[in-house]
Parts: C-alpha cells; sequence; structure tokens
C-alpha cells in the first residue's frame, strides 16, 4: 500500500476508539454474562439454553446486549493483544508515552492472572458453553495464556523487568502440569484446550507449544522443547495432503478455516526458529501455500473457509499480517497483505474508527467487538506499519 498516511489515519482513528472506551469491550461469546439468563434457572443450567443464548447474541447483527445486562469487561486476550501491539509500536519509535502504555497493560495483564493452578494463566471474564465443554468464567485456556505470557515476554524485552519473564515461566508450568495430553503416535500428544476438557484442537495445541519454545529460548530447559515438539509432531500428523488442517479431532470440528489456518502456521515457525529445529519446514510451507492460495480473493477479500468468502471476518485479515510477519515472508507476499489491508480498511472500519464484526452478503454485523475485532486489528496496524516504515527506510 503506498500512501501510509492514509493506514496511519486509519490506525490512529481505531487507536481513538480503543482507548476512549478503555479497551473494554462486549465479545461475541459473552452471552452468558446477561443478568436476565443468569436469573432463570432452568435456562443457566441447561447446556442447550447456554449454547442457544450464547449462538443468538453472536449471531444477531445488532448489540441488544445492554437490554439484558451485559457490560462492556476487560479481556485477558484483548490486553495481551494490545500489549503485543504498542510494544511492537515502541520498537519503531520509542517514546515515554509509548513505553507508559507498554508497562500500564503489562501490569493490567499480571494483575488479570488466574492464581489457582500450577503457574501464570488467563481465560475469559464470561461462563462459554462451547459443543465440545463448558467453561465457566475465568476457567484458563492454553489460547488465553499463551497470548498474555507471549504479550509478557514482548514487554520484558523493552522494560527489562524480571517480573514478566517470570510469569511467562510460570505459564509454562499451567501447560505442562495442568492441560490434559491426548496421545498420538510415538510419544507425540496435544495438549487440551483448558483443565476442564479433553478436546484436541490443533491451534490451542500448537499454542501451547508457542509458550514453551519461546521461553525455552531464554531458559534453554529441554522440558520446555522436548515437549513443545511432541505437540508440534502430532499437530503435523494431523496436516492433510493438501497442506489444510480441519480444526480439530471432534467430528463437528472438521471444517478448514482462514485464521485458525494462520494460528497453526504463526506457532509452527515460532516454535522453528525458537528451537532451532528445520524438520517441520516442508508441514509450514505446504500449509502456507493452502493458506495464501485459498483464503484470500483477487481484490483482497479474506474468505472465512476454504469453500466460502462469507462470512468476512474481522479476524482473518488482521491474522494475515501476523502470520505473513511472523514466517518473514514479507517479500513473497507484501502485496497480498497489501491488498487485504486495502480492502478491510474501505469496507469494515466505520467512521467512528471501529472495526464491524463481520460482512455477510446480504448484511453485516456492525458490533464493535473489542477482543475479536478491535485488539486484532490493533496488532496488525502495529505489524503492517512498522514494516512498511522500515522498507521505505
Amino acid at each position: 500500500m503506498k500512501d501510509l498516511s492514509s493506514v496511519l489515519h486509519s490506525f490512529k482513528a481505531l487507536e481513538k476508539f480503543c482507548t476512549d472506551e478503555q479497551f473494554k469491550g462486549h465479545d461475541p461469546y459473552d452471552g452468558l454474562n446477561s443478568k436476565l439468563f443468569q436469573t432463570i434457572p432452568f435456562l443457566k443450567k441447561s447446556r442447550f439454553f447456554r449454547l442457544a443464548w450464547i449462538q443468538l447474541f453472536k449471531r444477531l447483527p445488532v448489540n441488544l446486549r445492554s437490554l439484558v445486562g451485559i457490560d462492556k469487561l476487560h479481556n485477558s486476550k484483548g490486553i495481551a493483544l494490545f500489549l503485543s501491539g504498542y510494544c511492537r509500536l515502541y520498537h519503531q519509535n520509542p517514546s515515554d508515552e509509548s513505553m507508559n502504555k507498554v508497562v500500564d497493560l503489562a501490569d493490567q495483564l499480571v494483575d488479570m492472572r488466574n492464581k489457582d493452578f500450577s503457574g501464570s494463566c488467563w481465560g475469559y471474564p464470561f461462563d462459554w458453553q462451547a459443543r465440545a465443554f463448558f467453561q465457566p468464567k475465568n476457567t484458563p485456556t492454553v489460547v488465553a495464556t499463551t497470548y498474555a505470557a507471549c504479550a509478557l515476554l514482548d514487554a520484558y524485552y523493552i522494560t527489562l523487568n524480571g517480573s514478566y519473564l517470570q510469569h511467562a515461566r510460570s505459564a509454562c508450568d499451567f501447560v505442562l502440569k495442568d492441560l490434559n495430553r491426548t496421545k498420538g503416535e510415538g510419544d507425540s500428544f496435544a495438549f487440551s484446550y483448558s483443565p476442564l476438557d479433553s478436546s484436541v484442537v490443533y491451534n490451542a495445541s500448537l499454542l501451547g507449544s508457542r509458550l514453551l519454545s519461546r521461553v525455552y529460548a531464554h531458559t534453554q530447559e529441554e522440558e520446555l522443547k522436548i515437549a513443545a515438539r511432541q505437540s508440534v509432531v502430532f499437530c503435523c500428523n494431523k496436516q492433510k495432503d493438501d497442506g489444510s488442517w480441519a480444526y480439530g479431532d471432534y467430528s463437528f470440528h472438521q471444517w478448514v478455516d482462514n485464521f485458525h489456518t494462520g494460528f497453526n502456521l504463526e506457532c509452527l515457525s515460532n516454535y522453528a526458529a525458537n528451537c532451532s529445529d528445520s524438520q517441520f519446514d516442508v508441514f509450514i510451507q505446504k500449509g502456507l501455500d493452502y493458506y495464501v492460495q485459498n483464503f484470500f480473493s483477487p481484490e483482497g477479500i479474506s474468505k472465512y473457509y476454504n469453500d466460502s468468502i462469507y462470512p468476512v471476518d474481522i479476524h482473518a485479515p488482521a491474522q494475515l499480517v501476523v502470520t505473513i510477519d511472523r514466517l518473514n515472508r514479507w517479500d513473497e507476499y507484501g502485496d497480498l497483505v497489501d491488498r487485504v489491508m486495502r480492502w478491510t480498511i474501505a469496507n469494515m472500519q466505520t467512521e467512528q474508527g471501529y472495526f464491524i464484526y463481520q460482512k455477510k452478503k446480504y448484511w453485516s454485523s456492525t458490533i464493535p467487538y473489542m477482543r475479536w475485532g478491535q485488539a486484532w486489528m490493533f496488532l496488525a496496524f502495529s505489524i503492517y506499519l512498522s514494516n512498511r516504515n522500515d522498507k521505505e527506510n
């Protein structure tokens, strides 16, 4: 994208919206926080009604949450994404203001941790009923924990505050000791999504590998490297011949989508770099080929599924920027990222600065979800602007 000033203007509008909201917001999956729902015993005790209620608010194109008592909240994963974004901006243009943002968000993230497990860990501020499991509010997950711990590592590089590194190392104890494991071929295994389930979700297990490998790069503890590799082997064994991955092992997890594919590639690349292990490069390349060839249209639309454009979900274009950056493939795919960013800004950013949730064929969901949309696009902008500034200079 040649005109960086327009991109910077879009970013500043997004940042203003997020800071005005103090990084609080609603979430696609926060329906069970409804004060109304919680007052009706037969609803809140029913798996069917919990799932239906969440899906109702997730799918509605208008935001009715205030009518049923769902408050805007901070989300640990959202705060982590904002923190990583501000760290990237600080590296590009160090200032007292950006340093203060880094420290404030890092300290807030530390305060949000769950202290009831083997190590520092993080979850979501709402009960969550999925098809595979039910998780009470603040149940720690490998996903939220990895993003939080990796963001604290990003902050450690800038501040040299040893406590941030200690919390990241502590999070590895949560991954190693509290998550369940599903055995694969040989000594490979998959980490569970949380301590309360035994589901096999490939991107979740790989996020565990990503965290272990990043901390291994600091501590050189073989235990971390070995466990990270065993999870990587399991998930690479699940890659299909065409380079794709289903979401997970369950029969109802067999879809192939855009941003979870990006997660897999990002995590595999992080593991390979942190552990100096090139054995999985062929899986990364095959997965990357599938990713760029199947999930993005020539004009820059990010397809949700491998076989359908709609819905265009704001998560997908943001993850493209992150994936290409983590794989260090800007020279090959920079033009693709430019097209995707251009289309996304033109079609999914509002006059208020925030990005809408999903654009569908005949209508759109314009709800400004903070974690799902704004935090991801904030991180994407920080990476994109950093890369393009480096290229111009």
